[in-house]
């Protein structure tokens, strides 16, 4: 299992982002959402990225800007905003205009169309039902998501319902999970740390966190060294 391995500091992380995605009203846990829970923590990695603009009062923002509170912000959340500008399209001015014809709950009206449960099979209800081997394995995913200890307090919150039950990792959010092990394999560390988790994160050329670094004017590349040197200094 992925997060067996991490340590107590880079599970409180992911469990975190969690939190961070029920506050604002999103359905889904994103690459974002850990970058969010990671600069609140008192590690070296979340400080090396706090000192290059990366706070958290600047990343939340940031993240409200470009995908909004809500239901609908996956809808939003998935989209390359900068490949969309340089072809002249402006995601503020969509969302605006959707908003304008359709109302403010508009958006957050299709993501829970988008987000709803499928329908078991009326032809063989047992289809229905995943293997026993899968629901062991779901069971054990979602029991690392137990909070210690309730994540700080931001600066937004959504207006409406707050999703509840298991909210699922975006495709984005895996992909960052998985840089991280490799992060910590490729340096034959067996624990997997809060550098790690910065590292995965910064090397996303997808996602929406290659674009709150762009906006926040934070180079990936001398991210990785900062942290690199940090904890070599540390060690």
């Amino acid at each position: 299992m992925m997060f067996e391995h991490f340590t107590p500091d880079a599970r409180t992380v992911v469990v975190h982002a969690q939190e961070h995605a029920r506050r604002l009203g999103h359905h889904h846990i994103g690459s974002e959402h850990l970058l969010l829970a990671l600069v609140l923590t008192d590690q070296p990695a979340s400080a090396v990225l706090r000192e290059h603009g990366l706070t958290p009062q600047r990343v939340e923002e940031e993240i409200v800007r470009q995908v909004g509170l809500g239901a609908g912000s996956l809808l939003f959340g998935t989209l390359n905003r900068d490949a969309l500008a340089s072809i002249g399209i402006d995601l503020d001015a969509v969302r605006a205009r959707i908003e304008e014809s359709f109302g403010p709950e508009a958006l957050a009206r299709a993501g829970r169309t988008v987000h709803r449960p499928p329908r078991p099979s009326r032809l063989n209800p047992r289809r229905a039902v995943p293997p026993r081997h899968w629901r062991s394995q779901r069971r054990a995913r979602r029991a690392v998501l137990t909070a210690p200890t309730s994540a700080p307090a931001g600066l937004y919150q959504t207006d409406g319902a707050r999703p509840t039950g298991h909210i699922p990792f975006t495709p984005h959010a895996k992909e960052s999970l998985s840089n991280t092990v490799h992060e910590a394999q490729a340096r034959h560390e067996t624990d997997i740390g809060t550098e790690h988790l910065a590292l995965g994160l910064i090397s996303m050329n997808s996602g929406l966190v290659p674009s709150v670094l762009s906006a926040l004017g934070a180079s990936a590349p001398a991210l990785r060294t900062a942290i690199v040197d940090r904890y070599g200094q540390t060690s």
